[in-house]
């Protein structure tokens, strides 16, 4: 039987390796995937028996409700977000939201709350210092230049929002030179 099948923990392009390699050893065929979801043609024995225990094996787990599944989908809509960069903001969070999930963001915002205990905006934010660390990093762009990628109004906008996520300030996290992200699976 075709279904959709919504993963938690599914946020990056390697993700969709593991997963559709892992399918394919077990000769289950992939009808579609994207982040956060899967389409397959498969019954429920295998399902139960090959489908979860690859996911649970692979640090990922199926969303049954659908209160779950569209908070994972606002997740990954934030992620792709910052995938391409700059951060091309034509319009403000809660609009881009709306019209990515075709619902109301009032609905969108308290679910997301209720269920993640935090914000999409803050949620965002800690997404983007996440971002401004990788950036950091690669060690390609000065400071004000990942302000600007990232969308800040300033260099001390993200210098302060950056202090207070990491307690850190950028040159230290710079100077410190070691790996202290958090994988976007783990940031809540």
């Amino acid at each position: 039987m075709v279904k959709n099948y919504y993963v938690k923990n599914m946020v990056c392009d390697r993700c969709i390796k593991v997963i559709s390699d892992e399918l394919g050893d077990k000769n289950i065929v992939l009808l579609e995937i994207e982040l956060g979801r899967l389409k397959l043609d498969i019954d429920d024995a295998l399902e139960k028996n090959v489908l979860i225990p690859i996911l649970e094996d692979n640090g990922f787990s199926l969303i049954k409700s659908p209160e779950k599944q569209l908070v994972e989908q606002i997740k990954i809509e934030l992620i792709k977000l910052l995938k391409e960069l700059p951060l091309n903001m034509q319009r403000n969070l809660s609009t881009y939201l709306e019209e990515k999930l075709n619902i109301d963001y009032s609905k969108i915002s308290k679910l997301f709350s209720l269920n993640e205990h935090i914000t999409i905006e803050k949620y965002f934010i800690k997404l983007k210092i996440e971002k401004a660390k990788e950036l950091v990093q690669t060690n390609k762009q000065n400071f004000t230049e990942i302000g600007q990628l990232l969308g800040y109004s300033s260099l001390t906008h993200l210098s302060n929002q950056f202090k207070t996520e990491t307690g850190m300030s950028l040159s230290n996290y710079k100077a410190n030179n070691r790996n202290f992200r958090r994988p976007l699976d783990g940031i809540l």
